[in-house]
């Protein structure tokens, strides 16, 4: 197996994922927190494709899909473009609404093309790119890649942990 196909294959989890936890619920159900201040499947979803977005967007060089798409006028929510919820307080969590889990799938779809249409080039000699030198030792774009996975696998499965809470008390 190429690289490029495992790190397709393992983004295709993470959409796999994102649909299975949306698919069927309402508005209302989509905004359902556990306990307060907790975080909602619509914030967890809204911010694992924020974070996909950013990090992947950054490691190409272009412009984010949140705004070269116009998903942050179709979201409409009131933070700044550049927001992808790191630091959100609870009254910032609560702000993550949608309509329809249609939003959510089709921006995380979106941003799903691109980085495995992006990803297609990859080969292991890209791994050792540094990307990020803030950091010490300097990030990898093999790390940055784990970094963004794991926290997109976390977050789906925080995602289908609640969604199981949501549809238990229907």
């Amino acid at each position: 197996m190429k690289l490029a196909e495992v790190v397709a294959d393992e983004f295709g989890r993470v959409q796999e994922v994102v649909h299975e936890v949306v698919e069927g619920l309402g508005a209302e159900q989509l905004v359902v927190s556990p306990a307060p201040g907790a975080n909602t499947i619509a914030w967890l979803i809204w911010h694992l494709a924020r974070v996909q977005d950013d990090h992947i967007a950054d490691l190409m060089g272009t412009e984010q899909i949140w705004t070269a798409q116009g998903w942050l006028d179709r979201f409409g929510l009131p933070f700044p473009a550049a927001d992808i919820g790191y630091g959100h307080r609870p009254e910032d969590v609560e702000a993550v609404r949608v309509d329809s889990a249609d939003l959510l799938t089709g921006y995380y779809d979106a941003v799903h093309e691109v980085t495995t249409a992006w990803a297609a080039d990859l080969d292991e000699a890209a791994l050792d790119r540094i990307v990020d030198d803030a950091w010490d030792p300097p990030v990898t774009l093999g790390v940055r890649l784990v970094s963004v996975l794991s926290d997109d696998l976390q977050h789906a499965g925080q995602a289908a942990y609640l969604r199981g809470l949501v549809l238990r008390d229907t």
